[in-house]
């Protein structure tokens, strides 16, 4: 294999402070005696970068008050004027973009070249997309005369956290909402640096308010009287207890939760496109993608040769220092994720599924775990029905399209799948049968910000991205 010089991204283009409080009211505050500090790390050498500040129920008051406050006039403003601070926003975000991209791999783990050329772009074009509404409201198919919600509580997790961040805010404010924003707990710092990004926009104060914390924060925000909205994306275990929690009050809500998606290769397929989206399906962002193609289903008269295909492609993926431009995969992002993955696959082995990854040398410090592939694999593994949220891949083989439907939708999530032929009408027959709220045709995880995306079942409820994500804003 060609080898690959180190092309390290520098770490000066970030100045982090030691220490950071809530963005509340458009200032930064201490956390109050009720709530508290911890400490966010780089996940690929367990460097401590920051202390950050903990809400407590005190704060989470203050937060929701403030974003009250500045409901009045944000919503009484024009579109027009709304999509100016929006647009201001997102053209200091690619001013910017370099900057975040390098502590969006910090905080994370991600590669560079995926906060660089896949994270930051989407960002801005959330925000650029979303200006572009703030004043054609009215004709967003929600009435002549939509209204706002009031206060939004988002609860953000930790994979994509500037992108989930631009996914739930954008519509919030174009639809004339206010915010209040919790980022996981694992990954806080592009969040506090958005907060940076709305006073430099002269975004009015209280409109975006960002509370930083753990499980307990979350809940105190979802659980808040003072909320109209609550938007999260995360584990479905959580969206499960959240939707208890609001059921019977006035709250709208929308969860974006777990996938187990299918990626699913007929025998006509073009091999090598199909092979680097299967790659691209389960090891981008070190599987931790909700719609992640976990679950690859192979035609059997394509067995061997695509098999042959992956095992190949997959020795060429390099693991190591996400700042490395040359770095394919990067760094799990917790050492509780990176327990949580070994379990599993050592759940695999002892069912009998046969586990294979390519040669690659991990580095000594931080959470790392090899592309690994599981052949050998029934649905009735658990690795072939629990969300790894890894770089894992089961292997299961189909005879007819009958038998790809029937596996792909026999699992209780249903967010993406993806569909490699070369037949157009297999592709449409496919789409039509497949319990899952969006469908690949011959390419994986493509995004768009004019395109919804959602899932069925399991993986929740509700629409972000497109026009379809303005209406969980608007009454």
């Amino acid at each position: 294999m060609f080898e690959y010089a180190p092309a390290p991204e520098s770490r000066s283009v970030v100045d982090i402070a030691p220490s950071y409080g809530l963005f509340i009211d458009g200032s930064f505050v201490p956390a109050s005696p009720s709530g508290g500090v911890f400490k966010t790390v780089n996940p690929a050498s367990e460097e401590v970068l920051a202390e950050v500040a903990s809400a407590g129920v005190e704060d989470v008051d203050l937060a929701v008050a403030a974003a009250r406050r500045a409901f009045g006039p944000w919503s009484a403003l024009p579109g027009a004027e709304r999509a100016k601070y929006l647009f201001r926003i997102a053209r200091i975000i690619q001013e910017r973009s370099r900057e975040l991209a390098v502590l969006e791999s910090l905080d994370n783990g991600k590669p560079i070249k995926e906060s660089r050329d896949v994270d930051l772009p989407l960002v801005a074009a959330h925000f650029f997309y979303y200006a572009g509404w703030a004043d054609k409201l009215a004709y967003a198919g929600y009435g002549q005369n939509p209204r706002p919600l009031g206060v939004a509580a988002q609860v953000i997790p930790w994979n994509f956290p500037l992108l989930m961040l631009a996914w739930k805010i954008a519509p919030a404010l174009a639809a004339g909402n206010t915010v209040v924003l919790k980022p996981a707990e694992t990954t806080p710092l592009s969040a506090l640096f958005f907060a940076d990004i709305c006073r430099q926009a002269d975004l009015p104060p209280g409109v975006v308010n960002i509370i930083t914390g753990a499980g307990e924060t979350g809940r105190a925000l979802v659980e808040h009287p003072g909320v109209d909205k609550v938007a999260f994306t995360g584990s479905t275990e959580v969206g499960r207890q959240i939707a208890g929690s609001v059921a019977g009050t006035r709250k709208r809500l929308t969860l974006e939760l777990g996938g187990k998606a299918a990626n699913i290769v007929f025998d006509d397929a073009p091999i090598d496109q199909a092979v680097e989206g299967i790659v691209n399906g389960i090891f981008f962002n070190q599987g931790h993608v909700c719609c992640a193609g976990s679950r690859l289903l192979v035609q059997e008269s394509a067995y061997d040769e695509v098999l042959t295909a992956l095992k190949r492609r997959m020795a060429t993926l390099r693991v190591g220092d996400p700042l490395d431009k040359n770095t394919d995969i990067g760094a799990i992002n917790s050492a509780a994720q990176l327990s949580r993955i070994h379990e599993l696959s050592e759940i695999g082995d002892s069912e009998g599924a046969q586990r294979w990854s390519p040669q690659c040398e991990l580095p000594a410090q931080g959470y790392w775990f090899a592309p690994t592939i599981f052949t050998g694999v029934t649905q009735a593994h658990r690795i072939a029905r629990e969300e790894i949220f890894g770089p894992v891949l089961s292997v299961l083989t189909f005879r007819t399209p009958d038998e790809a439907i029937e596996k792909a939708n026999n699992t209780p999530y249903g967010l993406s799948a993806g569909v490699w032929t070369e037949k157009g009408s297999l592709i449409l027959a496919m789409a039509d049968r497949l319990r899952a709220g969006v469908v690949w045709a011959n390419t994986f995880n493509k995004f768009d910000p004019t395109s919804p995306f959602g899932g069925y079942k399991e993986s929740g409820y509700g629409r972000e991205g497109g026009r379809h994500g303005l209406e969980a804003y608007l009454a």
